[in-house]
């Protein structure tokens, strides 16, 4: 998930808030997969996963959640995403932007 340190990066001085939530987990197991592949954003840890499956509808990871402000959903993507491309940049910008 280089495309997700990359984006909490340089996301997370303007707003966005960029976590990585692990659900049905052993905290140790992720513990060590989080040093074993460099993650830099902040990891989560739903053991139970009721919290995810839960509010979220969580069905398996990868598992992508867009939030508001307020805590509402207003997007779910299942699968990996490209975080780069100018789409995607575009949307992520817009969330951003200071609301009137």
């Amino acid at each position: 998930m280089p495309s997700v340190n990359k984006l909490y990066d340089e996301f997370k001085g303007k707003g966005l808030e960029v976590l990585l939530i692990t659900f049905r987990e052993a905290p140790e197991r992720v513990r060590r997969t989080v040093r074993e592949r460099g993650y830099t954003a902040p990891v989560l840890v739903d053991e139970s996963g009721e919290v995810t499956g839960v509010k979220y509808g969580v069905f398996g990871p990868p598992t992508v959640y867009i939030v508001d402000r307020e805590g509402r959903l207003l997007a779910r993507g299942v699968g990996p995403r490209d975080w780069s491309t100018p789409a995607a940049r575009a949307l992520l910008e817009d969330l951003v932007q200071p609301r009137r």
